[in-house]
């Protein structure tokens, strides 16, 4: 293939929605958003249970599904416009965006560093950096094994943050597990004796994270410190088995929360199609109030009532930005069509079958 020849079309259309992934990222995207709108309360104990639980497992749910609805991903043309239109162009935006608001209140960065993600846009970096590499991770003999081993090792090194490196190889195993996912797995989930499990899996993991997540160093859960470094503090085994907990809990809270997901249609598979917009504009409305009316600060006196305030005004704002109006006000910006940009895909030669190749002792046959 030379250099200007046109890029392979998609071998199949893009599917229909399915109701049951569209539900996992409504419910996946409300506790993005409360956790966000937690962190600056993360001081309070009431908050940093709440906060600990919900890091615990809310991106590698969303990364799992993410991966599996990504592991059919070769590079076509359809692939690669649609990569530049909902994973470049935004992060960029949004990066761009989020520096020169912080840089405005806060006078941080000093500079521009458009390639190392401050907050939002590390998740978009991170589906691009795992996205082009999918045919790797489908090709390899025992991807989970690897992924998990390059997960512990990551965290002995010092890595830069470029395209949120450090995030993207910790949290790794998630995506490739979500490749090797299918439909079948994710029926058994759905057994009566699995789901009872799940919700008595979740419950507990909650409890525990009231109740001991005082003593505990929440950046463990932000997946981008090397071991040895200030606050972790850990030597090699220590860090290693401490995320290999992480990887674990992860896992296990991911499979409980996929459990008792609904499988039928309702408000939330339609809200849940537009979790895109909610992922990128929360972060501007949580940056707004904090910095323009030091919303958190005022809250802080009020302990439990305040957490519990922001949960549910989280929970507003996040079914808000999942509207049909924000969604059609931000599709152009956040989805556009570049139709400028790239050229127009040609469709699939036609291949000759195999019946039809001259082969010896048979007559020529002409190809179509």
């Amino acid at each position: 293939m030379s250099a200007l020849d046109p890029l392979p079309v998609a071998t199949s259309p893009p599917k229909e929605r399915v109701a049951y992934l569209d539900n996992a990222r409504y419910w996946v995207m409300l506790l993005v958003v409360i956790g966000h709108s937690l962190t600056e309360l993360v001081v309070m104990d009431s908050a940093k249970g709440v906060y600990t639980w919900i890091y615990s497992f809310h991106m590698p749910f969303f990364i799992l599904i993410s991966g599996y609805t990504a592991r059919h991903y070769i590079g076509d043309f359809r692939q690669i416009r649609r990569i530049v239109s909902t994973l470049i162009v935004p992060y960029l935006l949004v990066e761009t965006s989020l520096q020169l608001i912080t840089k405005h209140y806060d006078g941080e960065p000093a500079h521009l560093m458009i390639l190392s993600p401050q907050w939002l846009g590390w998740f978009l970096a991170a589906l691009f950096l795992w996205r082009i590499t999918t045919p790797i991770w489908r090709a390899l003999k025992y991807p989970i094994t690897t992924a998990i081993a390059i997960s512990l090792l990551a965290g002995l090194i010092e890595i830069p943050n470029v395209l949120a490196l450090p995030k993207v190889l910790g949290l790794l195993p998630f995506w490739v597990i979500g490749l090797h996912m299918n439909r079948e797995l994710f029926l058994k989930l759905g057994d009566w004796r699995i789901r009872i499990a799940s919700a008595v899996a979740l419950v507990v993991s909650f409890v525990i994270c009231q109740v001991f997540s005082q003593g505990w160093e929440t950046r463990w859960l932000l997946w981008k410190d090397r071991y040895s470094e200030e606050p972790l503090n850990a030597g090699a085994w220590e860090g290693m088995m401490i995320r290999g907990e992480l990887l674990l809990v992860g896992a296990v809270l991911t499979f409980a929360t996929l459990s008792l997901i609904p499988r039928g249609r309702s408000i939330t598979t339609v809200l849940g199609g537009r979790t895109f917009y909610c992922y990128l504009l929360h972060g501007f409305v949580i940056i707004w109030l904090d910095r323009q009316f030091e919303l958190w600060d005022r809250l802080e006196p009020y302990g439990a009532v305040s957490v519990a305030g922001c949960i549910v005004v989280a929970v507003i704002m996040a079914n808000l930005l999942m509207t049909k109006p924000v969604a059609t006000v931000f599709r152009p910006l956040f989805e556009p069509k570049l139709t400028w940009l790239f050229r127009e895909a040609e469709p699939p030669s036609v291949r000759v079958p195999a019946s039809a190749v001259e082969s010896p002792g048979t007559p020529h046959v002409k190809a179509p």
